[in-house]
């Protein structure tokens, strides 16, 4: 299962209800922030989350709405004491930025606490068994850009009534069988895994996509996704903006969905030019499942 809090939303400017963007993750016990603008700290705190086993940042890219609030975290942090290091992932160019802006406020290659810089590039960024991560160049004016792709993978389980039917009795057997193990049962029968497990279920697809100019090139990465976040910070009429900018229009985020067999989309990097009515309406008459997320929203996939 993956858990996401959104703590903010914003376009590039910021509003009473709406924080500069930054996205947490909860998986198999881990947790990491998909972006960190200004102000992602006291959100952290807002939302309950805290910053307690917080130590991974996964940056779309470098602009400053998107990074502005990691010297605040990592300050504080420091103040805490934490312990872990914390892994940052960008592409090269946005590292720079990051790596430069610490370096201003505490000299070169010192911060409040340990750090560990990543750079990206297209595939695996993470395999951490019971997930994994994949990353993904998306356009969005000068940047190096990234989209991150989470999947959880299908597990077989065992079929209650086919154990009891071969005599397989609760126990250690059981657990041999679910690890895909044969075994020996009484009366000397094997039993296969094969003869008493289901079919693969439960696997999960989260696809996250910050700020991008175009969908054009992604659709093997969002195909039959469980759920994509993406930007949505211009409406339709305002599309020549949108493209001068380099962002989408919340009927070319709802298109994209509705054309890569996505289940949910949930849209964000909201401008406060529009009502979220307005936004919810261009988008849901292209692409019913959708949703406007808000600050402190939490979604499980």
């Amino acid at each position: 299962m993956f858990a996401l809090t959104f703590l903010g939303t914003s376009a590039s400017v910021p509003s009473a209800e709406r924080n500069h963007p930054a996205l947490l993750l909860e998986a198999a016990g881990t947790r990491m922030l998909i972006d960190c603008g200004e102000g992602t700290q006291r959100q952290l705190l807002r939302s309950g989350a805290g910053f307690r086993r917080l130590d991974r940042i996964l940056l779309t890219h470098g602009h400053l709405d998107h990074v502005l609030g990691i010297p605040g975290l990592f300050s504080t942090m420091g103040l805490r004491q934490t312990s872990d290091v914390m892994t940052i992932h960008g592409g090269p160019e946005t590292l720079d930025i990051v790596i430069r802006m610490l370096a201003g406020l505490w000299g070169a290659g010192r911060a409040p606490i340990a750090l560990e810089f990543v750079p990206l590039s297209e595939g695996q960024v993470v395999n951490a068994g019971d997930f994994s991560i994949d990353c993904f160049p998306v356009r969005h004016r000068d940047t190096d850009s990234f989209g991150f792709s989470f999947q959880s993978p299908a597990r077989r389980h065992l079929l209650s009534d086919r154990l009891s039917a071969l005599g397989v009795p609760d126990g250690p057997m059981r657990g041999e069988l679910a690890a895909g193990r044969p075994i020996v049962v009484e009366g000397g029968r094997t039993i296969d895994p094969e003869d008493v497990l289901g079919p693969p279920s439960g696997g999960k697809k989260l696809v996250v996509i910050g700020d991008t100019e175009t969908t054009e090139g992604l659709s093997e990465q969002v195909a039959a996704a469980d759920l994509l976040v993406i930007e949505a910070t211009f409406l339709h009429r305002d599309a020549r903006t949108a493209r001068d900018y380099g962002h989408l229009t919340a009927a070319e985020a709802a298109r994209f969905a509705a054309a890569n067999s996505v289940r949910q989309l949930v849209l964000t990097h909201l401008s406060g030019r529009y009502e979220d009515d307005e936004i919810l309406a261009e988008a849901a008459r292209i692409f019913p499942s959708v949703r406007i997320a808000a600050d402190l929203d939490r979604i499980t996939v």
